[in-house]
């Protein structure tokens, strides 16, 4: 079953400190583009971590974003006594020198307001010790990730696949079109013939005529456009990871029903050309979300 590369998972560790949530979110892209929004990493672990994400992403664009929220104990902050004592002593020694006289409490409820005063409160980076615990959430978020990408790759599949019947049904049509198709041009060409008063050599005529409907037959695009579309299910339903693979599908598909719009020379085929032309948009349009 395909996966589709857009998907969000995830995952939570419980440190000594607090808990620390990573959340995994991706979008389609024709590479695996990682990017890690936060400082907790620690530098030494990054290459591990981009590395398990694209064994386990292989494509797409992926966003790995941290957060950090401290248990009740390690939040409360510590006042730095030393810092707050030099801060009083030089906001009071410059109150006297300007002559601005204020209660002591007031100095020490503005001090307190300055954000630098207190100690910790903060997890900057995530101990050695606390790794595994890290790991196995990421693992987690890979897994609740992977499970939102079959959702979508299996809704993916049955758009796509549903595009792929409906054209092949829309050349059917064209089909019961041919001999009519045929017919008209070469009643056309006579008829243009009578109108400029010009006559026809029979024998002349009909190889002229034969020419004529080779450059306008369309039973090779028929054949190729059916060995595309058998070629596109059997690509979609045999790899584990055939997004790339369909894009090129695609091209080919659209080069056939693209020819045979050119050919067409009859209204009710081109409308049908045109049909087919939506679906494989539709078709190019999904396929790039399939990993």
């Amino acid at each position: 079953m395909i996966k589709s590369m857009t998907g969000y998972g995830k995952g939570i560790a419980e440190l000594s400190t607090g808990r620390l949530t990573l959340e995994i979110r991706t979008l389609n892209g024709k590479n695996c583009d990682i990017n890690i929004k936060s400082s907790l990493l620690p530098k030494d672990k990054e290459l591990e971590v981009r590395k398990t994400l694209t064994d386990a992403l292989q494509r797409g664009t992926v966003d790995l974003l941290l957060t950090f929220e401290p248990k009740a104990g390690a939040a409360a902050r510590k006042i730095d006594a030393a810092m707050v004592e030099d801060y009083f002593r030089q906001i009071h020694a410059i109150g006297c020198k300007v002559g601005i006289a204020m209660p002591k409490e007031e100095y020490l409820e503005a001090i307190l307001r300055f954000p630098d005063v207190f100690e910790g409160g903060k997890q900057e980076t995530i101990p050695e010790e606390e790794w595994p615990a890290v790991q196995a959430a990421l693992q987690d978020a890979l897994t609740a990730l992977d499970a939102f990408r079959v959702r979508e790759g299996a809704a993916l599949y049955a758009d796509v696949t549903s595009r792929v019947a409906g054209i092949l049904a829309l050349y059917d049509e064209v089909e019961a079109h041919e001999a009519e198709r045929l017919d008209a041009v070469r009643e056309r060409i006579r008829k243009a013939a009578e109108d400029l008063q010009v006559k026809l050599d029979k024998e002349r005529f009909e190889q002229e005529m034969i020419f004529y409907l080779e450059k306008l037959d369309i039973n090779e695009e028929k054949v190729r456009l059916r060995q595309h579309c058998k070629y596109f299910m059997d690509t979609i339903d045999g790899e584990p990871y055939p997004g790339k693979k369909l894009g090129f599908i695609i091209q080919e598909m659209g080069r056939e029903i693209n020819t045979t719009g050119s050919k067409a020379n009859h209204a009710a085929i081109q409308q049908l050309v045109v049909r087919m032309k939506d679906e494989l948009e539709k078709i190019r349009e999904q396929s790039m979300n399939i990993l």
